[in-house]
């Protein structure tokens, strides 16, 4: 062997072993405070963090906490998820992660008080020296996942996440065990604070189909009932980056999650501090987060905001409540002064079968408290409402495009006022036609019972309205004018085969023109005060709106 064969040699035999990849953390290779793994694509970052504003390691009193943030491309450090929110550790007690020989990740003290665990339990994993460890990753996209040695998943930090709705997270629903709690988004308690805060965002477990943003047990904002839709294009950031968000349903579980375009920036929802639900962007080229979408974005979308059978009108250029179809303010003072909580009262009492029927109301989000019946057609929907006399409302969707087993019917019924109403704009997937009891109403067909149609023009103010008249009588009397000065002998003209006298103020009568009186009032009463579902087109000078007029002899 010559020299330099012997040299490598022995250079190879003094090396250290092989460490592991700085993604993921190890058996007997903890991790300390100021140290880090970063993952594979240097796009998150797992280690302690003090969220003060003075997190150098001389300041003692800072507490720390175990957590993901963004890594190279974000430089404001923003955290996204935490482990020990309830249990922080300071500096002076020189905190470590290590994974155990059991799988499992803990946070513990210099004096080895465990302040954190993944609990997991029933997995056995070998223990000789020549044997698979299992081993913890931090993966691209922000989760840090346990792997057993043969490479299944026991645990994942999506499965548990903090203030942070990252793209292929879950937010889920067991159908069997209603379990959810473990999934919510639970915002920080103030900014410079990760333990959990009073706001949280997650599927409803009662229902499985809507979702909440709560403050403490009451709730401060609803997303409607889930009406079959799989994949919708919800947010376009720039002319590049859109957002996808998916509802998938199997037969265990029924889960949000969503996606990002190819190239688009760092890109999360969360739940903030002060009690909103956003939709964050980072902006490069302004170094700072910028929010593509906040909830509720407007007062009228909080929760039950416009009291009982009232419903925000998201159709407006500043979003505002109005009464259903049907309904009048409870208190028109408070109303007008912008003060809906006592919200609507019905304008005439239901008589169950006696002349009820069902109004539909296209794109609306549905009230909550419904009841959901099972197993029910479109057509066996509405006859268990309307058998039912205390059945106020329904609403169905055929969920048969995205779920492929078990019911796939969605028929909801409401027994009791009905509370946090919106009209949705335009095309929007999530939106319902509700079907509301009203009196005098023909079940059959949804329109007043009527012997005759008669079909008005209704402009849309009632200036356009008088001016329009007055064009009309003064283009009338210039006419009349002329035609005296060409034959004063002549005291009818004929138009239109009928005969109109100019002696009309001096002795006949009204009953001579065939066109009916209509005061504003009976027109405001017959349209529901102008619903939309009474409405079958517009034109140059406004709305266009049909209605009944009963006989009157």
């Amino acid at each position: 062997m010559d020299r330099s064969a012997a040299v490598l040699l022995l250079l190879l035999l003094l090396l250290p072993p092989p460490c592991a990849p700085d993604d993921r953390l190890v058996l007997d290779k903890p991790l300390t405070a100021g140290t880090t793994i970063v993952s594979g694509g240097g796009g998150f970052a797992l280690g302690f963090f003090s969220p003060t504003t003075d997190s150098t390691p001389a300041n003692n009193n800072n507490k720390l906490y175990l957590g993901i943030w963004y890594a190279d491309d974000v430089p404001t450090r923003t955290v996204v998820w935490v482990a020990n929110r309830d249990a922080p550790a300071t500096n002076t007690t020189a905190p470590t992660l290590s994974l155990t020989n059991t799988a499992n990740l803990v946070v513990s003290d210099g004096s080895g008080r465990v302040l954190w665990t993944t609990n997991v339990t029933g997995v056995v994993v070998p223990t000789t020296s020549s044997s698979p460890s299992p081993t913890a990753v931090l993966l691209d996209t922000g989760n840090l996942v346990v792997r057993h040695p043969n490479g299944s998943t026991l645990w994942q930090s999506f499965e548990h996440p903090a203030d942070s709705f990252l793209p292929g997270m879950k937010l889920r629903v067991n159908y069997g065990t209603r379990a959810g709690d473990e999934r919510r988004l639970v915002s920080w308690r103030t900014p410079d604070d990760p333990s959990p805060g009073s706001f949280a965002y997650a599927v409803d477990p009662d229902t499985a189909l809507q979702i909440f943003l709560w403050n403490g047990t009451r709730p401060l904002m609803r997303d409607g009932p889930w009406t079959g839709y799989s994949v919708a294009s919800k947010y376009q950031a720039n002319a590049s980056v859109f957002v996808y968000q998916a509802v998938v349903s199997t037969d265990e579980e029924i889960y949000l999650t969503y996606t990002l375009s190819d190239g688009a920036a760092r890109t999360r929802f969360v739940v903030t501090a002060a009690g909103q639900y956003q939709l964050q962007s980072w902006s490069a080229s302004s170094s700072a987060w910028t929010v593509l979408g906040s909830w509720p974005t407007w007062e009228c979308n909080r929760y039950g905001h416009c009291g009982r059978y009232g419903y925000c009108d998201n159709t407006m250029a500043a979003p505002t409540c109005r009464c259903l179809d049907g309904f009048e303010p409870a208190d028109s003072k408070e109303w007008t002064r912008g003060v809906f909580s006592q919200g609507c009262r019905r304008q005439e009492p239901l008589r169950c079968a006696d002349g009820d029927g069902f109004l539909a109301l296209p794109g609306m989000k549905s009230p909550d408290r419904f009841v959901l019946v099972a197993n029910r057609t479109l057509d066996e929907c509405r006859a268990a409402c309307t058998g039912n006399c205390s059945c106020v409302a329904y609403a169905y969707a055929n969920l048969s495009t995205t779920k492929k087993t078990g019911d796939v019917t969605r028929c909801l019924v409401w027994a009791g006022d009905l509370i946090d109403t919106e009209k949705q704009v335009g095309n929007v997937v999530a939106a319902d036609t509700l079907y509301i009891r009203l009196s005098n109403l023909d079940a059959g067909v949804d329109r007043r019972k009527s012997n005759n149609a008669l079909r008005i023009a209704l402009p849309t103010v009632l200036t356009s309205s008088i001016l329009i008249i007055t064009v009309i009588f003064l283009a009338w009397f210039k006419f009349k004018g002329r035609m005296r000065g060409n034959n004063e002998d002549n005291n009818k003209i004929s138009h239109g085969g009928t005969s109109i006298s100019d002696d009309l103020a001096e002795g006949s009568s009204a009953q001579d023109f065939e066109l009916p009186f209509v005061k504003f009032e009976d027109i405001e009463a017959a349209t529901h005060n102008f619903s939309e579902a009474y409405k079958i087109g517009q034109g140059g000078f406004g709305k266009v709106y049909k209605i009944i007029q009963e006989k009157c002899c």
